[in-house]
């Protein structure tokens, strides 16, 4: 692969132009972590609203039918329901960790397994969020194990 980056004073804003003999899973990824760049969520937190990147969440967990993000800077909490930050971050690189939790997995540091078939993550804020046996196998496969 050939990286070439080129700056220009007269751009208004960043542009990425990817050529490739064909589109395999490897250029797909390339195009989810360039999209984690450009999405935006909004959280509220201390009666304000904030605008989050994508990337900066570590995860996303729903408690009492509401739903919160965390990030490195604090806890949001968002009106948007878990399925549907499921739905709109999943080319993200999120992926479901229990009927409650939705992970970013590009923040994951490591994974431990865990009793009954279970998963343990630490993210990389030193949090660590389980894996119920439903998910684990979405998980091991996403690794390849």
């Amino acid at each position: 692969m050939r990286i070439v980056v080129e700056e220009d004073p007269v751009l208004t804003e960043t542009e990425v132009i990817i050529r490739c003999k064909e589109t395999t899973p490897q250029v797909m990824g390339m195009l989810a972590a360039l999209r984690a760049f450009d999405q935006r969520l909004t959280g509220d937190r201390d009666g304000q609203t904030y605008l989050l990147e994508a990337g900066e969440v570590f995860y996303v967990e729903s408690v009492d039918k509401r739903t919160f993000f965390y990030t490195a800077e604090g806890v949001y909490e968002t009106p948007l329901r878990l399925y549907e930050l499921e739905e709109r971050l999943a080319s993200w690189d999120f992926i479901r960790a229990s009927k409650s939790v939705i992970v970013n997995f590009g923040r994951v540091q490591s994974i431990r397994p865990d009793l009954g078939g279970r998963l343990r993550l630490t993210l990389e804020n030193g949090e660590v969020v389980g894996v119920s046996r439903q998910y684990a196998p979405t998980i091991r496969k996403k690794l390849g194990i």
